[in-house]
C-alpha cells in the first residue's frame, strides 16, 4: 500500500540495511516523512533486516514498501505517486568477496537497479539525490589519504566495479538531464545493527562462539573505521544543502570516512576488552579482492558541509558490543 501525504515523503531504497536504517531513524526522529523500499533478499540473515524494520515502523511517519529496484514498471509508479523532493539511495547488493563468486547479482541490482533511480529521478525531477558509491573503488591506490581527485580505474573487486559504474551513470545525467545525484564514497562503516558479514560483527562473533577470527595479510591491514552516527550526520547534511535547482555543490562525489587508519589487531585487542574475552587468530594471506589499506582524505566534504566525525573507535566499538551483547544474540536466536 502507498500511503498519500500532504508533504512529500523522503523517499529511502535499501531502508531495512545497516546505513539505510540510521537514515532512516534520524529523519523520522527530526520530524520528516519517510517511505522506505527494501527487496528483503536473503544475502545474509533476514531477521536482522526486520528487526530494523520493528524499530522503523514504530513510527507512524514511516511506511514501508517491500520492492526491488530491478522492478522499474514500480518504481516509476511510486515515483509518479509520491512526487519526491529528495531521495537517498543505499539499496545494492553489498560485499566485496560476494561479487568474485556472484557478479551477475552485482549487475541486477547495482548497474539495472541504478539506472531505474536514474531513470525516475529524469521523469520525475528530485531536488537531490545521495547515493552509496564505496571506498572499494580506490582499489590498491598506494598514495594515501585517498582523494576524490585521484585515479580509480583499477577496481581490484567487481563491486567496487559497479560503484565506479554508478558515479559515471550518476555524472551523464546529471550533464544530459539536470538529476542532481551526488555519490558517497563509504570508509568501512560500523556500529549496532552492521551487517553480519562485515569485520566488526564477523569478528565478535567468533570472539562471543570461540572460534577462530581470520586476519588476513597477517595482519598487516588498516581499515578507515567510521562510526555510523558520523555517517548520518555527513549524508543528511550534503542531502539538504541543495535546497533548489540552483543549488550546487562543489564536487558530485564525496568521500565520508573518519580519516584515521586503525590496524586490524588495535580492533581485536578493543573488541577483546569489551566483550571481555580473547580472540583466537588464524593469520592467513591477502585474499583476492581486498586491499591492504583505506584511508578517506575528507577535506572536501569539510568544506562543504563542515563535516567533522567525532567518535573514536573505542567509544563506537563499546556501543556496538552493548548492542551486540543485548540485542543481536537474541535476533539470531529468535
Amino acid at each position: 500500500m502507498i500511503v498519500e501525504y500532504n508533504v512529500a515523503p523522503i523517499l529511502v531504497t535499501g531502508a531495512a540495511g545497516f546505513i539505510g536504517h540510521a537514515i532512516s531513524i534520524n529523519l523520522l526522529k527530526r520530524g520528516y516523512l519517510v517511505i522506505g523500499i527494501d527487496n528483503l533478499n536473503s544475502y545474509y540473515d533476514p531477521r536482522l533486516k526486520k528487526s530494523r524494520l520493528k524499530t522503523l515502523t514504530q513510527f507512524e511517519e514511516f511506511e514501508f514498501i517491500e520492492l526491488d529496484i530491478q522492478d522499474k514498471s514500480s518504481l516509476m509508479e511510486l515515483f509518479a505517486k509520491q512526487r519526491f523532493e529528495y531521495v537517498v539511495h543505499l539499496a545494492a547488493q553489498a560485499g566485496v568477496r560476494y561479487s568474485l563468486q556472484n557478479p551477475q547479482a552485482y549487475v541486477d541490482s547495482n548497474i539495472t537497479g541504478f539506472l531505474n533511480i536514474l531513470e525516475c529521478c529524469r521523469f520525475y525531477p528530485v531536488i537531490h539525490m545521495v547515493y552509496a558509491s564505496s571506498s572499494s573503488v580506490y582499489g590498491n591506490n598506494k598514495k594515501v589519504p585517498f582523494s576524490e581527485v585521484d585515479n580509480v580505474d583499477e577496481p581490484v573487486s567487481f563491486y567496487a566495479a559497479t560503484k565506479k559504474s554508478n558515479e559515471l551513470m550518476a555524472a551523464c545525467y546529471s550533464s544530459l538531464y539536470g538529476v542532481k545525484a551526488t555519490g558517497l564514497r563509504f570508509f568501512t562503516v560500523y556500529g549496532p545493527w552492521m551487517r553480519p558479514d562485515m569485520a566488526i560483527l564477523l569478528f565478535a562473533n567468533a570472539i562471543h562462539a570461540d572460534k577462530p577470527i581470520k586476519i588476513f595479510n597477517y595482519g598487516k591491514m588498516e581499515r578507515d573505521f567510521t562510526y555510523i552516527d558520523d555517517i548520518v550526520d555527513g549524508v543528511l547534511s550534503l542531502l539538504f544543502k541543495i535546497k533548489n535547482k540552483n543549488d550546487r555543490l562543489l564536487k558530485s562525489v564525496y568521500n565520508i570516512g573518519n580519516n584515521n587508519p586503525v590496524q586490524l589487531l588495535k580492533l581485536v585487542n578493543i573488541l577483546e576488552k569489551e566483550l571481555q574475552k580473547k580472540a583466537i587468530l588464524e593469520m592467513l594471506p591477502m585474499q583476492d579482492g581486498d586491499v591492504e589499506k583505506t584511508y578517506a582524505d575528507i577535506s572536501a566534504i569539510q568544506a562543504e558541509v563542515n563535516f567533522k566525525p567525532s567518535t573514536s573507535l573505542e567509544l563506537g566499538v563499546k556501543h556496538f558490543c552493548k548492542w551486540f551483547s543485548s540485542e543481536y544474540l537474541h535476533i539470531i536466536r529468535d
